[in-house]
């Protein structure tokens, strides 16, 4: 199915698994069956040239985790490499789910290009990476952009190298902090968003509830994108953002609903209220 970027559309609703599969092929498959059940229209991973995104010093500094002692070690541990990326590739398209990626780093997104997903993810972290969004943005692929951590300057010039390259874009409002506070939400920037630019606006939420998603939804998103995880305990910093399989499900859910009930806006008698008209309208009788 392919997103239709206009405002008014089926809101496209994006599974985002991120890093949170820990880099088992197992729970990824996990994630992508939930996504799928739930009634998502895509899931998304995240992918880094370890290397490229992270100092040396850093990557040789302590640090705990299931992998090993190291910051190396437990961002390797949670890299999917291509070969797994292939297995996912299949399992999508085997089950009927689009899937794509966030890149982190230029040459992520040259080498995922060999997969000819549908779609392409700027992540909040990116937006401002001049080099890394022409790369993007010469792909032509319709983008999600998001824009937590950035100001309207900082959108604006963002915005700039995709209408330049005539590629599709959707700004997806988002608040960067992981679980964000409600009071942070400021989902009236949704419309401020479109107001301003003129271009679909989605939201990315990284609340650990339902209700702000589906309020996005009546404001105008035409996507939405929330974090999924099998259990909030589990180990990752993305984890307590993430919805559960119910979470998910009534978001979902919701987000149809609010589809229905909106309508379309034309003020008209519908058909069913005719009868009701003629019986509660004594004088139409005399």
């Amino acid at each position: 199915m392919r997103i239709n970027m206009e405002l008014g559309k089926r809101i496209f609703i994006i599974a985002e698994i991120g890093i949170n599969h820990n880099g088992s092929m197992q729970y990824a498959k996990e994630l992508i069956d939930l996504a799928k059940d739930c009634g998502c229209d895509a899931v998304k991973f995240q992918k880094r040239t370890i290397d490229v995104v992270y100092k040396k010093e850093f990557l040789e500094s302590p640090r705990l985790s299931p992998w090993g002692n190291t910051q190396r070690d437990q961002k390797e541990g949670l890299e999917f490499s291509i070969d797994q990326y292939h297995e996912i590739d299949t399992y999508c398209k085997d089950i009927s789910i689009e899937w794509f990626v966030s890149c982190w780093d230029i040459p992520s997104q040259i080498n995922m290009r060999k997969f000819n997903t549908r779609y392409n993810k700027v992540a909040s972290a990116m937006a401002t990476n001049h080099e890394f969004l022409k790369v993007v943005a010469e792909e032509k692929k319709p983008t999600f952009l998001s824009t937590g951590m950035t100001d309207i300057k900082e959108i604006e010039q963002a915005v700039k190298f995709f209408d330049e390259a005539s590629c599709p874009i959707t700004l997806m409002h988002t608040v960067s902090t992981y679980p964000a506070q409600e009071k942070h939400l400021n989902l009236n920037c949704i419309k401020t968003l479109k107001e301003k630019f003129g271009k679909p606006i989605g939201y990315s939420g990284h609340e650990a509830t339902v209700l702000p998603s589906v309020i996005a939804a009546v404001l105008g998103a035409t996507c939405i994108e929330r974090h999924i995880t099998l259990d909030r305990a589990m180990y990752g910093s993305d984890q307590a953002a993430s919805l559960q399989k119910n979470g998910l499900r009534d978001l979902v859910n919701s987000v149809r609903k609010s589809e229905i009930v909106l309508g379309n806006g034309e003020k008209t008698i519908i058909p069913e209220e005719i009868e009701v008209a003629k019986k509660l309208r004594y004088w139409y009788q005399n």
